[in-house]
């Protein structure tokens, strides 16, 4: 087994490969003068197991494209099996046509990978569980509602917390965390006037003097998160904190979660942090590298995954 790490997170892919107590693969991946990605292994491949580490985040288009570049690499050095390990997966919010003449990119990336030379992909919540379908290859979607879960540290049976979904479509995900938490569920109904715009419309359950948990997947603008913690306090909730998977943060997010009544938001390492995030006070990361390094070391040896999507 390999372990084979591009540039878009490295200090994941080296925690990733300390918890498997191996050394991370040599490999250069530079750029051109015209910023042409090249990619150079300086390992012998031939006949081995090896995982790509890879989140295709900002900037997306670059970090899928070295992802692309060294499965082709790996390819043509006859590995026996290559995996795309990519905590978080970029374009997976077109997972549908959203109008007339509109793509599907995460299909096409989908496609791309495949076409490169990975023979299965492992990634961490995806923002549309069918994404899985649009690849031809195995898929293991891991999710990070368990380390939630064990970081909230919580099975109170008072009534005083309630997990929260800021939307509709995350009924799902927000569920199985109070399930696992054994406390209420409350659902926002929301409006999305565009992209990266939401209006908070209603409550949909009991918050007033309650410790609220928002749970999402993907913060990216923070709108969303931010203006449902103002309309949380607004109905009289005694604390706002959100946990979401992937910390995209664009434009002006960190600044906006700081002056938002969220207390705490925490969010897993599936993205590099900023220098913004990392200075933060109500900003918080947590790793998701012995995850990935399990479900890593469980694949090479042919053993069950599912008990880590539990």
């Amino acid at each position: 087994m390999k372990v084979l790490a591009c540039n878009s997170n490295r200090p994941l892919a080296e925690a990733i490969s300390a918890y498997l107590n191996i050394e991370l693969t040599r490999a250069s991946i530079r750029r051109f003068s015209d910023m042409e990605v090249f990619v150079e292994i300086h390992e012998n491949v031939r006949g081995e197991d090896v995982f790509v580490v890879q989140s295709t985040s900002y900037p997306a288009n670059d970090n899928l494209m070295e992802l692309l570049v060294t499965l082709d690499a790996l390819r043509r050095g006859s590995a026996r099996r290559i995996t795309a390990v990519i905590p978080y997966f970029g374009y997976a919010r077109q997972d549908r046509k959203t109008g007339p003449r509109t793509p599907i990119s995460a299909k096409l990336v989908a496609n791309l990978i495949t076409r490169a030379g990975a023979d299965r992909v492992l990634t961490l919540d995806l923002h549309a569980g069918q994404i899985q379908g649009f690849f031809d290859i195995p898929v293991d979607n891991l999710f990070a509602g368990p380390l939630f879960s064990e970081d909230i540290g919580i099975t109170p049976k008072d009534g005083e917390t309630v997990v929260i979904s800021p939307d509709v479509g995350g009924v799902v995900r927000a569920r199985g965390l109070a399930k696992r938490l054994d406390v209420d569920l409350a659902i926002i109904d929301k409006r999305r006037e565009r992209a990266g715009v939401s209006e908070v419309m209603n409550i949909i359950g009991d918050v007033a003097g309650r410790h609220c948990i928002l749970i999402d997947d993907i913060c990216d603008s923070a709108g969303t998160l931010c203006n449902a913690a103002a309309a949380l306090k607004e109905q009289g909730a005694e604390s706002v904190s959100a946990y979401v998977t992937h910390g995209v943060l664009s434009g002006g997010a960190v600044g906006r979660v700081a002056a938002s009544p969220l207390e705490t938001l925490v969010m897993t390492d599936s993205i590099q942090a900023t220098e913004a995030v990392r200075v933060a006070s109500n900003i918080r990361q947590m790793t998701v590298a012995p995850l990935l390094g399990e479900a890593i070391n469980r694949i090479s040896k042919e053993a069950s995954v599912s008990s880590l999507f539990n």
